[in-house]
């Protein structure tokens, strides 16, 4: 029998996991069964394993995925994190449904997800809008839940180490390893009881088999489909009008889409030596959506339209196709250990042709003609631990290097516009369609013990790309022992992302037919924003402090503040750079730039405690106390003579929950059979003031009120190697429509239901 108290010690799909060590350094002194003991030496962790210690991080372990099953993507279990929601890609709510992991309110493009340690670049082959909103579901889907050992999810200072991309978190999808024979066939369902939301079915199998003492293989396959959404799920939001011939026309916001994932990986690990392990790993991906009638401006759905009929027949409208082929060595020697691999890894983005500026844009204009985007990336990294002294203390050194190259192709990607500006400084037709940057970086870290209270691990980063130049990034973080119970801990880092392919491309034109225009030239279009080379990168100075509890009761208890002072931010400017000619009258530009000024904070905190033998709870919380971005906008005279002054406003960064609440119990009915209650309450979403893409006034200022969702699911297990979990979510069908206006950009389905069986053989 396991108990609820060695259940919530192992972790909890929705508490913040905290480690009983209250330093860096393991108990010198182990027990033995006669009373004696006997002396270890002092065992110093790794910087890295230490910085996963700290209040910022979590862990999503085999067992929470399968007590909490995932209906398609691990993102709806990594959301439940403190810390993390759900969210469109960029505070405009413009793609509403496309939501994808936000950590700490800074935006899903500063999450970095990592598979197996390896970077998942995929979504950068997606174009960006004017508020750098991309059509993506992100990129946590290229991994079935099947296929998952473990999830860290990595906040704030800690993420720091990683590089380009982590301002905001890290999610790392860890991978069952072939460390057995194993075979396992699953299936699993779930079905709305709204015939107007789409239902999903899984199917997946996973096999390893050692092949001898040296050589281990693993084949894995996975096929997962969730229907669209009736086009017609938002119609009680819908606005209808007079078209001006007595007939009236209704318009209303599209659902989810649909997706279907086919994904196949192999594996081949090697251990030669006792000293070196290698693994070779191939992997394809294809994700094809099912169409819901989702367009980008205002996300309108008409009835009879071509994009209507589009949704109703459940066609395709975007692919993404991801291949990966991966080589990983892992040393172990008298002076330390090694970690290294080298990566390839391309996304083929094919979409049906889209209207790029004006009414149309974003909105499907061909049913026959493909275009594609190719994203291609190389990525590598080597580090080292070596244990030594720094100062006289025991320490634990890491450094390493890291090499990241990405090209995007956009030769079969009528996505752009040639521009020519008036004063000749800048002409788009001159440019190639590839655009390239290679960035290279360097680290060191030391885990210092300075006694049995205090541990430091400081850092230093350094990265430079043949676009931006150099820039230096990390910090230190810190752990202090009050008692044997409680501890401080806390860190400051500096983390950075680079520009995207997108921003930095001379050939990449967005364009408005003036909607799009910023402040005061709404309407007084055309307006165009190009590809600016000369971009500095994003830079954010994270910061946490907190107290963590562990007692010998069973109770796990953190309280966490973090700010991240926010500098740099890349999006569309709104300083006008010049003018061209188009059909004889003067058309604006601009370009992608960087702000100087946006900054998050916030409250997190954790609570975990067995109520009984086999009943455990577990608690977690966020509460954001800011999230801003500070715009200055100049002013000036439009076409028709009116004067506008200059404007300074703030707008948020995502448009995240004001807070969350997660909240399970763990109750082992016996051995075999487990019930899980759980919930979510998400406090409101405040709607923008001002238009983070024009600077304009909101002309709704609707809020999403708060809402709670409850889940119960139960999982029994067979003698005979059969698993079956089965379930309800959102018990109280708490169905929420979207309307695309202010915060309501999403729908939350209602209540449906789930089961699933998996066999091991």
């Amino acid at each position: 029998m396991t108990s609820a108290r060695a259940r919530l010690a192992n972790g909890s799909a929705i508490m913040l996991c905290t480690m009983a060590w209250s330093g860096a350094a393991l108990g010198q002194t182990v027990s033995t069964q006669d009373g004696g003991s006997y002396d270890l030496g002092t065992i110093v962790l790794t910087a890295e394993e230490q910085i996963k210690q700290a209040l910022g991080v979590s862990t999503i372990t085999e067992e929470d995925l399968e007590r909490l099953p995932v209906v398609n993507d691990v993102a709806e279990i990594i959301r439940k994190m403190p810390g993390v929601n759900l969210t469109g890609s960029s505070p405009s709510g413009q793609r509403g449904n496309q939501r994808q992991v936000d950590i700490r309110g800074m935006g899903p493009e500063n999450v970095l997800i990592l598979i197996d340690g390896k970077p998942v670049l995929s979504r950068m082959a997606v174009k960006q809008g004017r508020s750098s909103e991309r059509d993506t579901r992100g990129d946590t889907n290229w991994v079935p839940a099947e296929m998952v050992q473990s999830i860290e999810v990595i906040r704030g200072p800690a993420a720091a180490r990683y590089g380009s991309g982590a301002a905001g978190g890290v999610v790392n999808i860890i991978t069952k390893a072939p460390d057995e024979d194993l075979l396992q066939l699953g299936t699993s369902f779930e079905i709305p009881e709204s015939s107007d939301e789409g239902a999903t079915q899984r199917y997946n199998l996973l096999w390893a088999k050692r092949l001898n003492e040296d050589f281990a293989l693993r084949f894995s396959a996975n096929y997962n489909k969730t229907d669209a959404d009736d086009p017609e799920v938002n119609a009680d939001e819908a606005t209808c009008e007079d078209d001006g011939t007595g007939t009236e026309v209704c318009t209303y916001d599209a659902g989810s889409e649909g997706v279907v994932n086919e994904d196949y990986t192999l594996r081949l690990d090697w251990a030669p030596t006792q000293a070196n392990s290698f693994n070779l790993e191939l992997g394809y991906s294809r994700q094809g959506n099912i169409y819901a009638g989702d367009t980008q401006l205002g996300s309108r759905t008409t009835e009879g339209s071509e994009i209507y009929q589009l949704a109703e027949d459940g066609e395709e409208t975007n692919v993404m196709k991801r291949g990966t082929f991966a080589l990983t060595h892992n040393g172990s020697y008298a002076w330390g250990e090694t970690k290294s691999y080298l990566q390839y890894e391309r996304t083929d983005n094919s979409r049906l042709g889209e209207g790029t500026a004006g009414g149309g844009e974003g909105t499907i204009n061909t049913t026959e003609d493909w275009e594609t985007a190719i994203l291609e990336a190389v990525t590598a990294k080597s580090e080292a631990y070596v244990d030594h002294s720094t100062w006289g203390r025991p320490s634990a050194l890491t450094f390493g290097a890291e090499l990241r190259w990405e090209r995007l192709d956009t030769s079969d990607y009528d996505q752009f516009s040639s521009i020519l500006s008036d004063d000749g400084s800048f002409d788009s037709s001159t440019a190639g369609d590839f655009t390239e940057q290679t960035t290279f970086g360097f680290y060191f870290e030391d885990n210092i013990q300075f006694n049995d209270r205090l541990t430091l691990t400081p850092s230093v980063r350094y990265d430079f790309a043949d676009t931006f130049g150099g820039t230096f990034s990390g910090g230190v973080n810190a752990s202090y022992a009050l008692t044997s119970e409680w501890t401080i801990k806390g860190g400051i880092a500096q983390a950075y992302k680079a520009p995207t392919v997108y921003q930095l491309s001379d050939s990449y034109v967005y364009t408005t037919r003036g909607n799009g225009c910023p402040y005061p030239y709404v309407g007084d279009g055309p307006c165009y924003v190009l590809g600016n080379s000369d971009l500095d990168p994003e830079t954010s100075i994270n910061s946490e402090i907190g107290v963590a509890y562990v007692g010998n009761n069973g109770i796990n208890a953190t309280l966490t503040y973090f700010h991240n002072d926010y500098r740099n931010k890349i999006q569309a400017g709104t300083e006008q750079i010049g003018t061209t000619s188009v059909s004889g009258s003067d058309a604006r530009l601009y370009q992608w730039t960087n702000i100087p000024e946006s900054e998050v904070s916030g409250l997190e905190g954790s609570f975990a405690m067995p109520l009984s033998d086999r009943v455990g709870l577990s608690v977690n919380g966020t509460y954001m106390i800011s999230s801003k971005q500070r715009l200055k906008i100049d002013g000036g005279t439009t076409s028709d003579g009116d004067t506008y002054e200059s404007i300074d406003i703030e707008v948020p960064l995502s448009l995240v929950p004001d807070y969350t609440i997660n909240a399970a119990l763990d109750w082992q009915v016996n051995d075999r059979f487990t019930l899980i209650p759980s919930l979510t309450h998400y406090g409101r979403i405040k709607a923008p003031e001002y238009s983070s893409y024009s600077g304009y006034a909101t002309d709704e200022d609707q809020d999403r009120d708060p809402y709670t969702l409850v889940n119960l699911g139960m999982t029994y297990q067979f003698d005979n190697g059969f698993d079956f979990k089965a379930g309800v979510t959102n018990v109280f069908d708490t169905s929420i429509l979207r309307s695309g206006e202010g915060a309501e950009t999403y729908n939350e389905p209602g209540r449906g239901y789930y089961f699933g069986l998996t066999k091991t053989f």
